[in-house]
């Protein structure tokens, strides 16, 4: 047989659409640039030598590699003691926030839940009212949760925003999926757990991601509701070592007469490295879901 050549078609763009084009690329290069760069620059600083950090020298590469920091801070017992209560808090609070989420959204997105729309609207009204911090703090103080890590997973469990986007998604799910599964005797029940869920996976990792990154970022909680420093989250411990740099150096075993390849500015760097990178390794397992995720939480209103 004779071989047939593909050819291919091309569509000629305008002038405007090229010029849009290239903005576009070198926009968004700019600002990945912007937005990369700062956290690069103090990964190049923790592992540069105390002469270069010392005269400013350091921005893309490091100087003088060093890893001397590095094993000052996770010396630090704090920095051991703070992963565990942050790694022990994200774990729970992003399984118990995803399910009491998917539990919440799921009746919500029916058309016949009695009072559906009251409900709705008291879920939408915590978005835009809180009680606020001292109620919060008198909440927990009331319940004996105060110097308790139950403190840094209650409050919020449940976001009403997630609430939305997976009440959206629940909805776009054909009816007759369901009904062909009541028709063969299906609880309710059985058919959140064994027909809706297995399809929502997408929906259920970017909730779990929103969830995990809340947590794991976040240090007020620490600072209002834990007492012991045995039980700070990696934040306040890292906050804690950016606004006390001296004690930080010293509970870290870095002494005046030892700190030769150990300044604050390094001590800072570190431990900002050490609390950021374990949750970017996370991103990469649910890509995939992620993208999909947003954009099918969005199809109805």
């Amino acid at each position: 047989m004779r071989a047939t050549k593909r050819k291919r078609s091309t569509i000629r763009r305008s002038r405007g659409e090229v010029a849009f084009s290239i903005f576009n690329y070198i926009f968004f290069i700019g600002l990945c640039i912007v937005m990369v760069y700062p956290f690069w620059h103090v990964v190049m600083m923790s592992l540069s030598s105390v002469e270069a950090t010392a005269k400013g020298g350091v921005f893309l590469w490091p100087k003088g590699f060093n890893l001397d920091t590095y094993v000052k801070v996770f010396k630090d017992p704090s920095i051991w003691s703070g992963y565990f209560t942050t790694v022990v808090v994200t774990v729970v609070s992003t399984f118990l926030g995803t399910l009491f989420t998917a539990t919440t959204a799921y009746p919500l997105s029916k058309k016949n839940l009695p009072f559906g729309n009251i409900l709705l609207l008291l879920v939408l009204f915590t978005m835009l009212f809180s009680g606020g911090m001292i109620p919060g703090y008198l909440l927990m103080k009331n319940l004996k949760l105060i110097d308790s890590r139950w403190a840094l997973i209650l409050p919020g469990l449940i976001s009403a925003y997630n609430v939305i986007i997976m009440k959206s998604f629940f909805q776009s799910i054909p009816e007759s999926l369901e009904e062909s599964a009541k028709i063969d005797g299906a609880t309710e029940v059985t058919i959140f757990w064994k027909i809706v869920l297995p399809l929502s996976k997408a929906t259920v990792a970017t909730i779990a991601l929103f969830t995990a990154v809340g947590y794991w970022n976040d240090y007020f909680s620490t600072v209002l509701y834990i007492n012991t420093k045995e039980k700070w989250a990696l934040q306040a411990v890292l906050r804690y070592m950016l606004t006390n740099t001296n004690q930080a150096m010293q509970s870290a075993g870095v002494t005046v007469a030892a700190a030769t390849n150990v300044t604050a500015a390094t001590i800072k760097a570190a431990s900002v490295v050490v609390a950021t990178v374990p949750i970017l390794c996370v991103y990469p397992f649910v890509q995939k879901y992620f993208v999909k995720g947003v954009m099918i939480g969005g199809v109805k209103g």
